[in-house]
């Protein structure tokens, strides 16, 4: 793609390195087919081309962000699928990044939707504050019917939908503090697990399986003083200097521990942060006090599943096979490419292993996507789920926290992540609501599993 930026404004390097991606699109369209919104709507603006076009011109012509531009931007759900297609490596991910922090800068909202976006950047992120507004949630479900007569207010009554009926049990996974394994196992790794925001009030647990899966493996794991959210809820949402500033604390906190007794890995069990912690080296490759260190964490971010796969996995204790279908968080396959990973781990698990037919679509969620666009989200939920079905699940699997929430209320089956499966399967308990196991996989068809992830 031709561009014609001045002198001027690529002294800028947010600017310089926009240019340099618009540079590499050469209009072909790959990109279309696997896109959700286009798929969706059928709208060439709520497609990356289309999105690139716009951006193009807004930064181009430094102008301030308009309705028409905003709108189809903020269609888009960064699910990456673009980047996944597309044959010119254009790095869609840094593009969309830019356009939305040059909006939050420079366009000013309808009322509501300010308000809707602050009241998510200031809950969401906080763990403690969250568990509060969940609590009020269950107090506001029964007015959502009023809320969703107005067109302004039918992002809170999808925030109602949302949230939990019953409050989610606590745990103390997230406990700054270390969980050695027993001393009679060889330490075979030490590592720090992201606690997170969202998913350590909606889901404790899963962290909890992941520190006893460890642990019984003969790793060290440690919840580090000092962490915080990600960043990745705000980012999206164009509020770049809060994503920085979440960032700055992660990276302090996380390299205290590497620069004590050291960090074999940083655990992520929700793939939503793990592509934006494994982004740290890029979000703060100009802050001088910063780069360096956000570098090697970003080095250091595994999924929990890219971690299990790095190290030999005994064979499994209890009995599982049971028909699991995969879904694939669109931040887990596109955005971090761990595609063949989390199957493999679950079929060596001795789990019956099946994917819906397009894979590669969202289902919805997208970090705030499913509140700020709930329509859409909505659809796409549905199509999602019609695929999921299809497959005759007696579990369905995910590795993001997102989608497990968009997705479970309606899947008939239950939907949990991939790692409590894994910790049942090698010796911890059996996740609740699940029918019993029916035997491992043979020994043949799982050495030769384990074998090849080794």
């Amino acid at each position: 793609m031709q561009t014609n930026f001045t002198a001027t404004q690529l002294e800028d390097p947010a600017v310089a390195h926009s240019e340099t991606i618009l540079r590499k699109c050469v209009h072909c369209g790959f990109c279309t087919a696997t896109c959700p919104t286009y798929v969706t709507l059928g709208n060439e603006l709520d497609s990356p081309r289309g999105r690139i076009y716009l951006i193009k011109d807004m930064l181009e012509s430094g102008r301030d962000a308009d309705e028409k531009t905003v709108t189809h931007i903020d269609r888009c759900l960064s699910c990456l699928s673009c980047m996944t297609t597309c044959p010119s490596g254009v790095d869609y991910m840094h593009l969309v990044d830019h356009a939305r922090a040059h909006i939050e800068e420079t366009y000013k909202r309808p009322w509501h939707q300010r308000m809707l976006r602050a009241v998510l950047a200031a809950v969401l992120p906080y763990p403690s504050r969250f568990r509060l507004a969940l609590r009020g949630a269950q107090l506001g479900r029964p007015f959502a019917g009023v809320l969703n007569r107005w067109e302004a207010t039918k992002p809170f009554t999808a925030m109602l939908a949302l949230a939990p009926e019953k409050m989610p049990p606590r745990s103390d996974s997230a406990t700054p503090g270390s969980r050695k394994p027993d001393g009679h196992l060889a330490r075979r790794g030490r590592v720090a697990i992201l606690t997170g925001c969202a998913q350590s009030v909606l889901d404790a647990e899963t962290n909890a399986a992941t520190i006893r899966l460890l642990n019984r493996l003969g790793v060290e794991v440690v919840v580090p003083r000092g962490e915080t959210c990600c960043g990745a809820l705000v980012h999206h949402m164009g509020r770049e200097d809060e994503a920085l500033s979440f960032a700055r604390q992660n990276v302090d906190a996380w390299s205290r521990q590497i620069e004590g007794e050291g960090l074999d890995a940083i655990i992520i069990t929700a793939s939503g942060c793990g592509t934006t912690i494994k982004d740290y080296g890029f979000m703060l490759r100009l802050d001088e006090a910063y780069a360096e260190r956000a570098t090697k964490v970003s080095a250091l971010a595994k999924d929990i599943t890219e971690y299990l796969a790095s190290i030999e996995l005994p064979a499994p204790t209890n009995e599982t096979g049971l028909n699991v279908t995969y879904h694939s968080a669109c931040s887990m396959q596109h955005g971090q490419k761990i595609t063949e990973t989390p199957v493999k781990l679950l079929k060596a698990a001795g789990f019956t292993v099946a994917e819906p037919a397009e894979k590669h679509l969202c289902c919805g969620s997208a970090g705030t996507y499913n509140i700020t666009q709930p329509e859409i989200a909505g659809r796409l939920k549905e199509r999602k789920l019609k695929n999921l079905k299809a497959t005759a699940p007696e579990v369905i699997a995910a590795g993001n926290i997102g989608c497990i929430m968009q997705l479970a209320g309606e899947a008939g089956v239950p939907l949990i992540h991939t790692v409590k499966l894994l910790d049942w399967a090698y010796g911890g308990p059996k996740p609740d609501h699940l029918p019993e196991g029916r035997g491992p996989a043979p020994k043949s068809q799982t050495k030769e599993l384990l074998d090849e992830l080794s």
